[in-house]
């Protein structure tokens, strides 16, 4: 502590980042300040609770980079963020993708459903997006049945059932005139920004002619199109007087947890919404600015931002580079209002769910590093094996980040057909990983888990010692009856309570694995050729293996063989090996 006082009264008070490490060394928070002698200093000389105290306890050092502007210390705190991923700072999740409604940049048009994966530049005429997948797909049904688009992706040289019906003009045969497309994409565009009155018009004319014709239930079908108009989509619209694409975004803050929603504006009306709720560890003017320039990091960015009060407008409006505005009166100010509701309602009605699912995530991962000794373990990285009759041998690995499922660090492997034990498995899978960690410079786990014993323990200790990276390793003990009881390591054994946090995350860090790897090695097997199924069985070499591939050809015909048949081109013991991995997976 004398280290950091000492440090204090050398701060500066210009703008810069932060950047607190734990003892030893680790960049653990990552944060940015107007001013970074008062910012920093205030971690060290007032009281703090929840995550906000658990932070300060384990800070042993700290550094700090000077910035010309507040602006561009925003930008680097983002940027330090992204590469350091400290134990205490939010990561915001990545939006999800949904889909947009495309009418396509071509010749002869089509309308449908797109998920492009970046928006700017993009060649066709987007629309959206849409959080409601099914609304998008019932909207672009309707729209083609009344508008004759092209249907086809590629077209054929004689017209299609869709010319016969109505719903296309017949483009791969007949002369289309440009005014009729231009025509048709005008209304379609008018229709997706919100104004329906024309294609209403064009419904209630086909309704009328259908039952004049007598064709009732024709008839009924443009009667359900207009009233899915009048429920789902009208009643989304707001009463905004233009098309500007906005965003709104507000906040709640309760005991010492923030909720933020932002709400998607698009031709009027609001497309969809974003939430998140995380605790409040930095200044709430920080957090606000740090939300907005993160999302938008991630996110395209709208043509105007409406926000609540204490948002620095004129900052924010520099690091993102759009019109950002608090709305005082208006209906922009109960749009405002009704993001702060959402975010309100969010947060108290899932608080204490919320801070369960802390206690049972980001607190059991806590206890689990006091266990084993482990300051500020974040990042927890688990393997798993599977085999049959030692054949088709796979490896998974899952990652635990601060106690929650990593899924995007996922990884599997495809085990070479030397590795027959999980001695020699356990050995290959850990030095391709963790020889690509070195090689690549990607993120090192602060724990190994491996589901195995000492045995596998000692296997993974082995190759880590090779690659020099001291990286602690645990294995899950089980008892006859294949439950964990304990972490073992090469020293000791950890007891584990039952009813614990810790116990209740190794299970469910253990369950996670074995489905993980289990359904990689379903997929294999079920994927498997009869080239694979003899790569996989001992004793089959590459003569042998070609023998056999222009006798059977295939697994049905090697499968309608007894054993006794296999001794005929195999040796008894291959061919006991390739018999029993045969019965096996008839059971796929």
């Amino acid at each position: 502590m004398d280290k950091i006082t000492q440090k204090l009264k050398l701060l500066t008070i210009e703008p810069g980042c932060y950047l607190m490490k734990d003892n030893s060394g680790k960049v653990i928070y990552v944060g940015k300040a107007k001013n970074l002698k008062r910012r920093v200093s205030s971690y060290f000389n007032r009281e703090h609770t929840g995550k906000t105290k658990a932070l300060v306890e384990n800070i042993y050092d700290f550094e700090y980079i000077i910035t010309e502007s507040e602006v561009e210390s925003l930008l680097l705190e983002i940027n330090l963020i992204k590469k350091y991923s400290p134990k205490y700072n939010i990561l915001l999740k990545d939006n999800k993708t949904y889909p947009y409604i495309e009418i396509t940049n071509e010749t002869y048009p089509r309308l449908l459903i797109s998920r492009p994966r970046k928006i700017k530049n993009y060649k066709g005429k987007l629309f959206g997006p849409y959080p409601n997948a099914y609304a998008a797909r019932k909207t672009v049904e309707l729209l083609n049945r009344i508008y004759p688009f092209r249907k086809c992706h590629t077209m054929d040289k004689k017209v299609c059932l869709y010319y016969h019906i109505g719903q296309c003009l017949g483009y791969c045969e007949k002369k289309i005139e440009e005014n009729v497309i231009k025509n048709m994409i005008n209304e379609v565009t008018s229709f997706l920004k919100g104004n329906y009155d024309e294609v209403r018009k064009k419904i209630k004319g086909l309704m009328d002619d259908a039952s004049l014709n007598l064709n009732f239930e024709r008839a009924i079908e443009y009667k359900e199109m207009l009233e899915y108009i009048d429920k789902v989509l009208e009643k989304q619209k707001i009463s905004l007087n233009d098309s500007l694409t906005r965003d709104v975004i507000n906040y709640y803050v309760k005991n010492d947890y923030i909720s933020f929603q932002v709400l998607h504006l698009r031709d009027g009306r609001i497309n969809m919404r974003d939430g998140e709720v995380f605790p409040l560890i930095d200044e709430l003017d920080e957090t606000l600015s740090y939300f907005v320039t993160s999302f938008y990091d991630k996110n395209e960015v709208p043509k105007e931002v409406l926000v609540g009060q204490y948002f620095n407008c004129e900052l924010l409006e520099k690091a993102i580079k759009t019109k950002v505005l608090v709305p005082q009166k208006g209906i922009k100010k109960k749009i405002i209002d009704m993001a702060y509701d959402n975010a309100k309602a969010v947060l108290e009605e899932k608080f204490e769910l919320i801070i369960r699912d802390d206690r049972r995530t980001f607190g059991a991962n806590e206890k689990l590093g006091e266990l084993i000794g482990i300051k500020n373990l974040k990042r927890i990285e688990t393997f798993d094996n599977a085999h049959l009759f030692g054949t088709y041998t796979v490896s998974g690995m899952v990652v635990f980040t601060n106690g929650k499922p990593d899924k995007k660090e996922y990884r599997k492997y495809k085990i070479d057909s030397g590795s027959k034990d999980d001695y020699h498995t356990m050995q290959e899978v850990i030095y391709r990983r963790y020889y690509r960690v070195l090689h690549e410079r990607l993120e090192k786990p602060d724990l190994i888990i491996v589901d195995g014993g000492i045995i596998q323990v000692n296997a993974a200790k082995e190759v880590l010692d090779s690659l020099y990276l001291d990286i602690p390793v645990v294995g899950l003990k089980k008892n006859d009856k294949h439950t964990t009881t304990a972490l073992i390591d090469q020293e000791r054994e950890y007891e584990l309570d039952k009813t614990s946090d810790v116990f209740h995350l190794l299970t469910r860090i253990q369950d996670e694995v074995h489905r993980y790897t289990i359904s990689y090695h379903k997929d294999i097997r079920s994927k498997g050729s009869l080239s694979s199924v003899l790569d996989n069985i001992p004793g089959i070499g590459s003569v042998r293996k070609k023998e056999l591939l222009k006798k059977y050809k295939t697994i049905t015909k090697l499968k309608s063989l007894t054993k006794e048949d296999l001794e005929k081109d195999l040796p008894s013991k291959v061919a006991d090996d390739l018999y029993q991995f045969l019965k096996e997976y008839k059971k796929d």
